[in-house]
């Protein structure tokens, strides 16, 4: 008896209990520039905010001094634990060929345990595809896997698209064919996130592009709205709902539009995050203010975050407002060292540089120094 006595105190000091997540109050701001920890200007446009393991990253496409369609528009991603502090992590892809890039968007797959980006480019203006790449970390470098995937409107010049992956882990991309009518679509991707099963969804929408993908409990959203092309006066997002991810869908009413018809936020669609807070998921939506930049860098140009969606019972969301400044209390991130030397790729000498805007067709002067 008495060596029991002296056991059980023995286990109990063995045990270890897991501690749950720790919240940091964050604001996020519209009005003020995002910066690195070395205070650049982020540069990361028309992509994505996630968060793995226990730590956000923004990926996004790097624009610099360009027009925004030269052959060194970059992909790069940034990571904080915040929301507010971010480091600047590299660029993601290894080797890419020549073309102008443009939509970089980072899955996790749970099945094979690699980070996965679907992405456009253009091989040349107008020749429109769909490139994948695959990593072991979410800040790569991702290799190139396929540069171009067999998704179903492949032959139609595939535009803007991104990822969604669904709880049971299984992959999708919804994208815009520009061939027909800036059509919008849902492929379901391979078990790898490599390719496009094949088996889609209806087209839900024409003259639109720039589509993002979610899901809020047992229902699944789809928001998309007309082309927008770098302008500045932004674009809408029409939302659809529905309860399996290749639907049918059924639209609801648009969330950056006024009674006016105009955009509430002057910002393009591009993706909805989802942030782990102490009550649950909270989704931002997230846009690009073309031609906001006040220096005229293009790589300048503000993003708008949102404040977390309203949901209403009928699956409807509550417009957004167009907010200065909001706060939201977000799982606190884990802390992560500077890499001591980002990945990049040299800048190449772009013989094909356009003389004309690919949107307004005005003519292109000298770069900004």
């Amino acid at each position: 008896m008495r060596k029991a006595l002296w056991i059980f105190p023995l286990l109990l000091s063995s045990v270890v209990f897991a501690a749950g997540p720790s919240f940091h109050h964050t604001t996020v701001s519209n009005i003020e520039p995002r910066r690195d920890t070395k205070g650049q200007i982020i540069d990361a446009h028309d992509g994505c905010l996630m968060f793995f393991q226990g730590r956000y990253y923004l990926y996004g496409t790097a624009y610099g001094k360009s027009a925004g369609f030269g052959i060194n528009n970059r992909f790069r991603v940034y990571s904080s634990a915040d929301l507010e502090h971010w480091v600047f992590e590299g660029e993601l892809l290894k080797a890419p060929p020549d073309g102008v890039y443009y939509r970089p968007y980072v899955a996790y797959n749970p099945k094979t345990a690699k980070y996965v980006v679907w992405y456009n480019w253009l091989p040349k203006l107008g020749d429109g595809k769909v490139g994948v790449a695959e990593s072991d970390t979410p800040t790569g470098p991702f290799t190139i896997i396929a540069p171009a995937a067999h998704v179903a409107g492949a032959a139609e010049s595939p535009g803007d698209g991104s990822l969604f992956v669904d709880n049971d882990g299984s992959g999708y991309f919804i994208y815009a064919t520009v061939k027909s009518h800036h059509a919008i679509r849902i492929d379901r991707l391979t078990p790898d996130f490599h390719d496009s099963t094949g088996e889609g969804s209806p087209v839900l929408g024409t003259g639109s592009e720039a589509p993002a993908m979610f899901r809020n409990g047992s229902r699944y959203y789809v928001l998309f709205d007309t082309t927008c092309c770098f302008g500045p006066k932004g674009s809408g997002a029409r939302v659809f709902v529905a309860s399996s991810p290749l639907g049918p869908y059924t639209e609801k009413a648009n969330i950056n539009r006024g009674s006016d018809g105009e955009p509430i936020v002057p910002a393009q669609q591009t993706f909805v995050a989802a942030l782990p807070t102490p009550s649950g998921t909270a989704y931002i939506w997230m846009g690009d203010r073309w031609g906001s930049r006040p220096d005229g860098i293009k790589g300048h140009d503000f993003q708008f975050w949102s404040a977390p969606l309203r949901f209403l019972d009928d699956g409807s969301i509550v417009p957004i407002r167009n907010d200065a400044a909001w706060s939201l209390s977000i799982e606190r991130g884990r802390a992560s060292r500077p890499p001591k030397q980002p990945y990049m790729w040299p800048l190449a000498k772009d013989s094909r540089s356009p003389e004309k805007d690919h949107c307004s067709g005005q003519p292109l002067g000298p770069e900004p120094r």
